[in-house]
């Protein structure tokens, strides 16, 4: 008798559960931002310079590339109905760690771990993609991306606001609440789904390398992503060495509240799924880099305005996120059985660009300040133009 296959599982990815996916993926990556405004004010409390305090971002970004690499691809054959809630636990206990630091040391290194554990959000967008029907799935994904990116501007605003009338410990603790009440939820509502493959952890770790080796199309957008999000955390760290200097001077709160111009942003960005859905995904991909260089042409100018801030941020934001979300939602189409993997090369690779970025931001920032981090942004955009222009044809369709 022949044996039929056991039947997909139901598609439940409902309005309401696409929503809870977005805000604890939000909460989850926002982790790794809450230090980003506050560099001066946590340098003053431990004793240190605002030029290694800004090491806390970097070290946050590349813990968070070997979280991805070591915890995410467990998707593909775990239960992630108690994998996320596990990871979120395990995140909210460092957080509680970095909230009691005695020392900058000791922070340095908590805050890495805490990058290694916060890995939730990049677990909840696989599954969504998972869950969803084909013809929304570009949509249901671009949505949950979305509040993950969601989460990185709207850390920064809390994290002025509450470091400025309770001190930067604070913001840490409330965190870990917020991650104990999202596992509890994510618990009750994520269904029980078989894992999709059953493989020893080192082969599954090895399969992701496979991947990339294999498919030239997810090289090709890995290289688009890591340039994107080398480019989007740069600009954001030298916009609060910007903020925080004459002639603007600004507190934490006021540098935390430009977060809100972002926000803006990420909420236009939140569309671009639909497009890929569509079949415009190389297309919006050039015209997404185009706004990017054109973004950074205003940032020339924008070193004494800060309207002209103010519009630079919402046009980066609105470029690089919805550039990261035609991206993912590409890469995803590669393959039904393999996209935590699939994910796993993505993420990792944004934010081994994304510590680049950081790294690069404070070299940058001391040798011309603005003006050298507006021309590097150029010279990006240029790049991945490039690459777009050459593999729009061939190494960057999916087959």
């Amino acid at each position: 008798m022949t044996v039929q296959p056991a039947p997909p599982p139901p598609q439940v990815m409902t309005g309401g559960l696409t929503f809870l996916f977005a805000v604890a993926g939000g909460a989850a990556v926002g982790n790794l931002y809450w230090a980003q405004p506050l560099l001066d004010f946590i340098a003053g409390d431990l004793r240190a310079s605002t030029a290694v305090a800004g090491w806390l971002v970097t070290a946050t970004q590349v813990g968070y590339a070997i979280g991805i690499l070591l915890f995410v691809p467990l998707g593909d054959v775990l239960d992630r109905r108690r994998l996320i809630p596990l990871m979120l636990l395990v995140s909210a206990v460092m957080l509680v760690v970095c909230a009691l630091a005695p020392s900058f040391g000791s922070l340095l290194a908590a805050i890495s771990l805490l990058g290694v554990t916060t890995v939730a959000g990049q677990l909840l967008t696989p599954l969504a993609g998972d869950l969803a029907v084909e013809s929304q799935r570009g949509q249901v994904v671009g949505t949950v991306t979305s509040g993950i990116l969601t989460g990185i501007l709207v850390s920064r605003t809390i994290s002025g606001l509450v470091a400025e009338f309770a001190g930067w410990r604070t913001i840490f603790a409330a965190a870990a609440v917020v991650a104990v009440l999202l596992a509890g939820l994510l618990y009750r509502k994520i269904p029980a789904l078989e894992p999709k493959e059953r493989l020893p952890y080192f082969r599954l770790i090895a399969s992701v390398f496979s991947v990339v080796r294999r498919e030239r199309a997810v090289r090709w957008t890995l290289l688009l992503g890591g340039t994107g999000f080398a480019t989007f955390t740069m600009f954001w760290t030298s916009l609060t060495f910007l903020l925080s200097s004459p002639p603007f001077e600004y507190p934490v709160s006021v540098i935390g509240l430009f977060g809100l111009a972002g926000l803006a942003g990420a909420l236009a960005a939140r569309r671009a799924g639909r497009l890929h859905d569509r079949g415009w995904s190389l297309p919006a991909t050039g015209a997404g880099w185009v706004l990017v260089l054109a973004s950074f042409t205003v940032a020339m100018f924008a070193g004494r305005s800060v309207v002209l801030v103010l519009v630079v941020v919402v046009l980066i934001d609105v470029a690089i996120q919805g550039l990261n979300i035609l991206n993912q939602t590409r890469i995803f189409a590669v393959s039904d059985e393999a996209r935590s993997r699939l994910n796993t090369t993505f993420v990792t690779g944004n934010f081994i660009g994304g510590a680049i970025g950081s790294a690069a931001a404070a070299v940058l920032w001391s040798v011309g300040e603005w003006r050298a981090v507006s021309v590097a942004g150029m010279v990006l955009s240029g790049l991945a133009l490039t690459i777009w222009a050459i593999g729009r044809r061939g190494a960057l369709v999916v087959s």
